[in-house]
């Protein structure tokens, strides 16, 4: 009996041992966590780097599709100093043209321009969609034309069909009779030039002046027959 307990108690040993060397071999040495850790925290980190640079490209791409997607007519608008040039635009019909692909050079009269014409000649060329139309393509031109491109002497053909001189001095662009106030605003599809005076085509400011001289003068006939104009005082 005694010889069986004793042979009992060496097979529990044995397996009891058995036991602990598995469970020893299973557990991971101090040296296999301080790795395992180590490598958790590069992946953390290089997650971490992703997810930033992922966010940076995100907010570049949005700024970039904000920027390309603004038109002249867009950006005109969303300045806010521009609110008689969009009305008179949308009034011709001129903001579709220029929401096209372009480009275009536009020479931008700010609100306080327009409200420097004369009383009374804003009023008259919204009520005239073909003079209107013509102040308005005057002020514009094909291409792109940066502030750099603008050199004392050139002249630029308007969508118009006539003349636009630029002179520069020092610092100072004008165009025609109006200074560059606020050059380069970038657009998708061209470029705006802020300008402080509402220019007017040669053409249409001599029309001008001989109707205000006509009001001036009175005709007569010769003692040949021609007319001639008399000024009155």
């Amino acid at each position: 009996m005694r010889k069986q307990l004793l042979i009992l108690f060496v097979v529990m040993l044995a397996v009891f041992a058995a036991i602990g060397c598995t469970d020893t071999e299973d557990q991971p040495t101090p040296e296999e966590n301080i790795t395992s850790d180590e490598e958790e925290i590069t992946g953390a980190e290089e997650d971490i780097e992703e997810n930033v640079s992922d966010a940076e490209d995100e907010m570049m791409e949005n700024d970039s599709m904000d920027e390309e997607e603004m038109d002249i007519v867009q950006t005109a608008n969303d300045a806010g100093s521009f609110e008689t040039l969009v009305l008179a635009l949308n009034t011709t019909g001129l903001d579709e043209t220029l929401s096209e692909e372009g480009p275009y050079t536009v020479f931008a009269p700010t609100d306080d321009a327009f409200e420097e014409l004369p009383e009374g000649t804003l009023d008259a060329l919204m009520e005239d969609e073909e003079q209107l139309s013509e102040v308005l393509t005057y002020h514009v031109v094909s291409g792109e034309y940066m502030a750099s491109d603008l050199t004392d002497g050139t002249t630029l053909e308007t969508v118009q069909g006539e003349m636009i001189t630029i002179n520069v001095t020092d610092d100072n662009v004008m165009v025609d009779d109006a200074n560059v106030v606020q050059p380069d605003i970038v657009a998708s599809n061209g470029v705006i030039h802020v300008i402080d005076a509402v220019i007017l085509p040669p053409s249409m400011a001599e029309e001008d002046m001989m109707g205000n001289d006509s009001m001036n003068n009175e005709t007569m006939d010769s003692e040949n027959g021609d007319v001639v104009v008399v000024p009155v005082d």
